[in-house]
């Protein structure tokens, strides 16, 4: 889409023609509303201000226009899906995560057991758009053993469950008789009824000196003062939600979307349940992460927004889902 004119400045011809093919792009628009809806929220659905101008977004990223975009009414879980949550559907299904099926997953080279160590990921896959050095490549890390085959999930049942594919959670969606949240569906949550602030509580990040997320604190990848309380992953009730009364919607594990990432489609793309483009390369995620620091990756902001190819896992991303209203 690098080709085509900006809207701001295109004739009206040439926008009309880029807005047209944008639309014989787009995905499906998927509506389910088989799954219950015990421990979810009811969002109305509204008009909102979505995307990011702010002067430290990563330009790549697309955060902007801030532009007006229409949503319609739908459930969201109150929280991320949980180890336990997980647990249940394995148990009732037999399902093989992609880690597992791989042999191995990424795990954050702080919180290597003692004694166990990784090929780092940009060693091991120089290719791989997760190339950076503190990512560690372990045998035998899956959901229910984050840190690699001798470690659990025991007293983390009520932690997001890691280590999950976007084709995981999917799967786990489909499952419950709900889907994966589109990216306009997410902010419009995140943002808990405010109009076009930083994050899901204002503009201040710890108003007070109070710690309102799960991100890092201190020098990153190499000291983490966990001043918010949590070095690694958080309970999902750990802070307190938004206005809309949804937990971890910012920091803790980023949440798989259901779009397909582009920097620009939404240049010309519908503004009225928007779902992004047909095919793509990338799956699009959300709301940072624990490993969120200002001095390299600040995207717990709420129209934050990054991207990972559908097949990834590592310690630091989760999902939450959403469902129709019937």
């Amino acid at each position: 889409m690098s080709a085509v004119p900006n809207p701001c400045c295109a004739p009206t011809k040439a926008r009309a023609v880029a807005f047209q093919a944008s639309c014989t792009r787009s995905a499906e628009r998927l509506r389910v509303a088989a799954g219950s809806v015990e421990n979810m929220v009811r969002l109305d659905g509204a008009r909102f201000l979505m995307g990011g101008e702010d002067w430290d977004a990563i330009p790549a990223d697309g955060e902007g226009p801030v532009r007006p975009v229409i949503v319609d009414p739908f459930y969201m879980d109150r929280y991320p899906v949980t180890n336990e949550g997980f647990g249940e559907f394995v148990a009732a299904t037999g399902y093989k995560t992609e880690a597992e099926a791989f042999g191995w997953s990424f795990v954050f080279e702080g919180h290597l057991r003692s004694g166990r160590s990784g090929e780092q990921a940009n060693e091991a896959f120089p290719e791989h758009p997760i190339g950076l050095r503190w990512w560690r490549k372990v045998d035998g890390a899956t959901w229910d053993h984050p840190e690699g085959p001798d470690t659990s999930v025991a007293g983390r049942e009520h932690y997001p469950v890691v280590h999950v594919s976007w084709h995981d959670a999917a799967a786990y969606a489909a499952w419950a008789g709900k889907r994966l949240p589109t990216e306009a569906e997410w902010e419009f949550a995140s943002r808990g009824g405010l109009e076009h602030a930083r994050f899901p509580w204002g503009d201040d990040l710890t108003p007070g000196g109070k710690h309102l997320c799960n991100i890092w604190q201190g020098t990153f990848p190499d000291y983490n003062s966990a001043e918010d309380g949590y070095a690694g992953a958080s309970p999902v009730d750990a802070y307190p939600a938004n206005g809309f009364g949804l937990f971890s919607i910012t920091g803790n594990t980023w949440e798989w979307s259901a779009d397909w990432f582009s920097p620009d489609y939404h240049l010309f793309g519908t503004r009225v349940n928007p779902v992004g483009p047909a095919e793509g390369t990338n799956r699009a995620m959300r709301g940072g992460s624990y490993l969120c620091h200002a001095s390299y990756c600040n995207r717990y902001r709420v129209a934050a927004r990054t991207k990972n190819t559908p097949d990834s896992a590592t310690t630091n991303i989760g999902f939450r889902c959403v469902r129709d209203v019937a």
